[in-house]
């Protein structure tokens, strides 16, 4: 029979099979040619014809087991393969992750830089702002500008400076009035100690809470009284809106009571309504710590924070519910819908954690009305809302609540958890007397001011209060 070598290590056949059968088997096809790879180097030859019998008794065995090598040698090579890809991947993802968790805390510090640089450039402008009004108000009264250039000058200065400045606010006459005002509130020979005082006050309490004061530039002026004003302006005041000012000068009886709430609008970040609030309330006068254990539960630096954070009467004026007579839950979603207006009430530094927080106790499930952390005194906070009176059974169930969250929420870094039942009315001695024993620091406190919608008109009988008001003024007129 004729044949053709070709290697060493293989033999070629003619081996009637379909070429489905040949791929499971491993067979490599080439036309009609079947093609087997030894274990052995044996002749190969080809063959026009089938094998014999005796020679496929020979070389199957052969073939098969040099098959099955060829299939684990290939299985090792894709696991190999495969373990080098993914030790490839992981090494790639794991520098593409430091890449980006580095990018990540780059931006991060980038961004926060930019928010620091916006600040410094706002107070910045405040207070730039601020010492032009303040200077300004200076020279109308240093100057003796109306028995120097008549009773008409304030008008005449407003219009030469809006005429100059069209684009400008804050020329008006009103305006150049109020910084007179603003001036002669502060400038008086007895009150411009007390105002050098509060400088230094002021100083101090930005250092104690990591306040960065911004120090006003200084203006170049050649008179020697302007440059006596200008070192007694506070640059505190830059923290402050111009209308904040206003408000106080207007409302406040001296420059004591007038430095207090500039104090606590810098501490507190409040609003102009925020201010008018606090005013109204009057709690420069009235202010006091709210009834607390906080001396016998917590360490000192600890309990004097505390002492600041939490107050005697809440302010929910803004808060409206729907009838006179209401519960805790009315109550609390009348807050909770304003949740801005409770943080700002409740004060600097509190975080909003949730609504009727729930906790599993015991298989039971428990509902915390609000739940807040305190940045500053890296603290949670349980806030009981009663709308009633304060009942000594009332301090069992905060101090419950206090434990549960000391337990199931706080964490090692915490500090202990504080409670504070805000209710409409309470008598002192029973607030104390139902601390005695307790171990969780405590405190409880009023509030006031609540709306009641049902009280307030309806806008149908606001149209027609409006409507005979006009017919009562036509018909006056006629006569």
């Amino acid at each position: 029979m004729d044949h053709v070598d070709i290697g060493d290590d293989a033999i070629c056949s003619h081996f009637p099979k379909t070429k489905k059968e040949n791929r499971n088997e491993g067979l490599e096809i080439t036309g009609s040619l079947r093609v087997y790879t030894l274990l052995s180097p044996l002749p190969l030859r080809y063959h026009s014809e089938p094998l014999p019998k005796e020679e496929r008794s020979v070389i199957e065995p052969l073939w098969r087991r040099r098959a099955k090598n060829n299939q684990r040698r290939r299985a090792t090579n894709n696991i190999d393969n495969k373990t080098t890809w993914l030790r490839h991947t992981k090494r790639v993802s794991n520098e593409i992750q430091h890449i980006d968790i580095e990018y990540t805390e780059w931006v991060a510090e980038v961004k926060q830089r930019y928010r620091n640089a916006q600040l410094k450039a706002a107070v910045k402008v405040n207070s730039e702002k601020l010492l032009f009004n303040w200077l300004l108000g200076a020279d109308l009264v240093l100057k003796k500008a109306e028995e120097r250039w008549g009773e008409g000058i304030v008008e005449k200065l407003s219009k030469d400076l809006q005429t100059e400045f069209p684009g400008a606010d804050g020329f008006t006459p009103r305006n150049l009035w109020l910084m007179k005002q603003w001036y002669l509130f502060y400038s008086q020979v007895a009150d411009t100690i007390k105002l050098k005082q509060a400088v230094s006050v002021f100083e101090e309490y930005a250092l104690n809470h990591q306040l960065a004061l911004n120090q006003i530039g200084q203006t170049m002026v050649e008179n020697e009284k302007l440059k006596q004003a200008v070192s007694v302006f506070p640059a505190p005041f830059g923290f402050i809106g111009w209308s904040h000012h206003i408000t106080i000068i207007q409302q406040c009886k001296d420059i004591d009571e007038a430095l207090f709430y500039v104090l606590k609008t810098i501490e507190n970040n409040w609003s102009r309504e925020g201010l008018k609030r606090a005013i109204k309330a009057d709690i420069y006068h009235t202010q006091t710590p709210a009834p607390n254990n906080f001396a016998t539960t917590l360490i000192t630096p600890q309990s004097a924070l505390l002492q600041e954070i939490v107050k005697a009467n809440y302010d929910f004026s803004w808060a409206e519910v729907e009838h006179a007579t209401y519960d805790e839950l009315e109550l609390e979603k009348a807050l909770s819908n304003n949740i801005t207006q409770m943080l700002l009430e409740l004060g600097n530094g509190f975080a909003f954690m949730g609504r009727q927080r729930e906790m599993v106790i015991a298989g039971k499930t428990r509902k915390i009305d609000l739940l807040f952390y305190h940045i500053r005194a890296h603290c949670y906070v349980v806030v009981e809302l009663k709308a009633k009176p304060f009942e000594p059974e009332f301090v069992s169930k905060l101090n419950f609540y206090v434990s549960a969250v000391n337990n199931l929420i706080r964490q090692k870094e915490d500090n202990p958890t504080v409670g504070l039942l805000i209710c409409s009315d309470m008598d002192e001695t029973e607030v104390r007397w139902s601390f005695e024993g307790l171990q969780s620091p405590l405190s409880v406190a009023t509030y006031s001011g609540i709306k009641i919608t049902e009280l307030l008109p309806t806008t149908e009988q606001i149209k027609q209060r409006i409507k005979n008001l006009k017919l009562e003024l036509n018909r006056l007129e006629k006569l």
